[in-house]
Parts: structure tokens; C-alpha cells; sequence
């Protein structure tokens, strides 16, 4: 394991740390590598325009074209 020494941190954000770890019920330390691993290690989500354009040119326009179903009202008035 590699150790990771941050200096320089501004004391508001070493406060918010200890606040979060707090309310996690961790160290920290914890806190720290738990943020480091979603932020670097963990798959960004895709936005919904993302995931639009990844889906294939196929099909034409009417093959999606809405079929209106009779009502059973209609089949018998």
C-alpha cells in the first residue's frame, strides 16, 4: 500500500472531512480513501445524451410507429 501526504489543506475543508467521517462513522483517514476511490476508481455515469448517441442507427421511423388498439368498448357499441 502507498501512503498519500496532502499538505496545504484549508481548514474548512479538513473540518467538512472530519464532519462527513463523522457521520459515516469512520476515521478521517477513512473518509479520505473512501472519497479518492469514488472519485478515481469507481465508473462515471453517463449522461442521458451519452447514452442516446451510443445507441445504433437501426430500424426506420415506422417500425417505431404507435399501433392504436381497439377498446373493448369499441368492439362492442
Amino acid at each position: 500500500m502507498a501512503n498519500l501526504l496532502v499538505r496545504n489543506i484549508d481548514e474548512a475543508i479538513a473540518s467538512a472531512l472530519k464532519i462527513r467521517a463523522s457521520l459515516h462513522g469512520i476515521s478521517a483517514e477513512a473518509e479520505h480513501r473512501r472519497i479518492l476511490e469514488q472519485a478515481l476508481l469507481r465508473p462515471r455515469k453517463r449522461s442521458f445524451v451519452e447514452a442516446l448517441s451510443d445507441i445504433p442507427p437501426v430500424g426506420e421511423d415506422g417500425d417505431f410507429a404507435r399501433v392504436q388498439q381497439e377498446s373493448p368498448r369499441d368492439i362492442f357499441d
